[in-house]
Parts: C-alpha cells; structure tokens; sequence
C-alpha cells in the first residue's frame, strides 16, 4: 500500500512520449500499467486526477508501416490517427482493472483562444471529474499541423492545470529534473527548487530534444514558471523511476526532482485564460510611457484610451489584444473592449471606458 500523499485536491499529470515508448516506438506497457496502478491509488485516496498523455504519434509508428515515404504533416496525421486509438484502448483496459472509467479528449490549439470553446472544454472535464472518470487529454494530431500545433504536450499541460485550477502539475519525462549543467556530466546535479521570478535558466538546459516528442527541457522550463507564476506548483521528474507519482506527492519526501514553487499572488481564471492566449491575439495596442507607468505601478489600472497612441489589426470585441510600449515591448495582453475600429477613433480621448479592463488584462 502506497503511504498517504499530502494534501492535494486536484492533480493534472503530463506523460511524455518518452516515459511511454521504448526505443523502438512501440509502447512500454509495464510502465504505462505501473502508471496507472499509481494514478488509480491517488484517485483512491480522494485526489482528483487529470492525464495528459503523449505517445499517440510513437504508438502508431509502431503499428503501421507506410506504402511510401511521406512527409512530415502527413505521416504525423497518419500514426496519431491510428496511435491514439491503440493508447487510449491501452488506457480504458488499465483503468477497468481498477474499476476505473477514463475518457479521452482530443483537443487544439485554437479551442483555447476562444472563451467560449475554453470553458466548454473545462466543463467538460468537470462532468467527467465529478462522475469519477479519468480525462486523458491529447492533443488532436489528425489535424492539428504546422502553426495550429501546440510546441509540444508540455504547453498543453500548462494550459490544462491552469484551466482546471489543479494545485499541482506534475511533468514526467526521462530524465530527472532540471540540471545546472549538461546532464551527463557527472558534476551536474539537479536544480531542486526554483523559486518565483527565478532568472533565465537557459544556460543550464540543453536544447536538444528527444526522440518522440516535438519538446525538450527549455520548454518544460519556460511552462513550469509560468504555470508557477499563476501560483500551481509544477514538478519535472523521471517517469520512470518506480513508484515516482506517490513519493512525488508524499509529504517531507526528498525524492529527486525539480520542484517550482507557486507565486503566493492570486491570479483570476480569466486572467489565466488571458495569459496563456497570447498566439490567438487578434491586434496590438501601442500605449505610451505614461500609460506604462501607470499600468506597471502597484495600483491596479486598466489600459485607457487616453494613453493609446496606435492600434493595429482588425480584431472584435472581446478578442485578445497585445499591448506595447513606446519601443514596441510587449508588457501584456488583455481582452478588447471595442472593436479595432472603434478603438482607433477613441484613440487619446478622455471620458471614454477603458479598451482593456484591469480585470481582463495581464501583464509580463
């Protein structure tokens, strides 16, 4: 019997294509059984669990040989199509020996730059949480190509556990944490903690990437602090340690890791929703100094119309705006008031309702 974890309420988990599949691309069932046997004793324990699992594109390469060479966005389409049938399958068996029921949602990009496909999406999984079911989330390969991609399951991740209010997300790859150095170099070790607002830890993380998935440990960073910075704590670990998901979350366990601690502000839905949507921005709003300084001081300003000097882009109300300053650095984003043609002849007048409320905005 596992012992207790600490107390979390909901739990989102990211497993990596390289946790799931051996070297040759088929899937690793015993890991992926050993998975599931933990995830099942958490969400025995009361925690609520939610799966974001890789391994669709690795699965079908395994299962299907090609008649003839094909290009990337196809062969992607092709193995994912069939991956995800064969590795979602793998997971309702698993779970069923549990008595367990899991539900698959495949998902894109663009569901996240809309509100309304947002909280769908949100209150779908809600349903499925409340009834003691499984999500399993994918990202929708078949036709999710080229700039419609997310960089990789990490970033889906990130938008999940912030969508969902998970107090912990925990990524799991191969490899143990963060290191200050190259990983193979036996001076290396892992960074343990990182606290909010660390400085840039690109210098310590190598830029290659492994051999299913489209991510690396970069990218796993720069997620990590953000999701921390909207105050859920992020783990990086090695999914394939034994027993790594309850020593993870068991309380004063020093099991190696990279741990980010969560920002203690508090950040709205909303304004997680509008962090995380600056690739769906629709314009740019050019304000000048004045209105920087306001919006960066410790009160809480809108962005009004008297400090807009340019607008670009043809957006809607509603639509996410960037927001810039006088040498064109972006220091946030936010959701439009108006439209861009109205917006463009309030430019500079007073009396007028702010083009980005302070509770629909978010700034860097």
């Amino acid at each position: 019997m596992m012992a207790r974890a600490r107390e979390v309420k909901r739990l989102a988990i990211k497993i990596g294509s390289n946790v799931l599949a051996r070297k040759d691309g088929t899937l690793d069932i015993t890991r992926m059984s050993a998975l599931v046997d933990q995830v099942a004793e958490l969400s025995h324990q009361g925690m609520e669990v939610i799966l974001i699992s890789s391994g669709a594109v690795a699965s079908g390469r395994s299962e299907i040989q090609a008649n003839k060479r094909l290009d990337p966005v196809s062969a992607r389409q092709l193995y994912s199509a069939v991956g995800q049938a064969k590795l979602i399958n793998r997971y309702y068996e698993l779970f069923r020996e549990h008595g367990m029921a899991c539900g698959q949602i495949l998902t894109t990009k663009e569901s996240f730059g809309s509100r309304t496909h947002y909280l769908n999406q949100k209150h779908c999984m809600e349903v499925m949480l409340e009834n003691g079911v499984i999500p399993i989330v994918n990202e929708n390969d078949t036709i999710s190509v080229t700039e419609l991609m997310f960089t990789d399951n990490d970033e889906l991740s990130g938008l999940i556990a912030t969508m969902m209010g998970a107090d912990v997300l925990i990524i799991l790859s191969n490899i143990d944490g963060i290191y200050d150095g190259d990983p193979t170099d036996p001076g290396s070790s892992v960074i343990r903690e990182i606290e909010p607002g660390k400085t840039d830890l690109s210098e310590y993380i190598q830029v290659s990437r492994s051999s299913f998935g489209r991510g690396g440990m970069l990218t796993k960073c720069h997620i990590a602090q953000k999701v921390a910075d909207e105050g859920i704590e992020v783990i990086i670990a090695n999914g394939k340690r034994d027993e790594i998901l309850p020593r993870l979350l068991e309380s004063g366990n020093d099991t190696l890791c990279t741990r980010f601690i969560p920002s203690e502000r508090p950040v709205s839905n909303v304004k997680k929703w509008i962090a995380h949507s600056e690739d769906f921005a629709k314009g740019t709003i050019h304000i000048d100094k004045g209105a920087e300084q306001a919006l960066t001081s410790p009160k809480a300003t809108s962005v009004l119309l008297v400090g807009v000097t340019r607008v670009e882009g043809d957006f809607e109300k509603d639509d996410i705006v960037r927001i810039v300053n006088e040498v064109g650095e972006r220091i946030g984003v936010g959701c439009a008031a108006y439209n861009a043609e109205e917006a463009r002849e309030r430019i500079g007048r007073r009396d007028q309702r702010p083009i980005i409320h302070y509770d629909y905005l978010y700034l860097d």
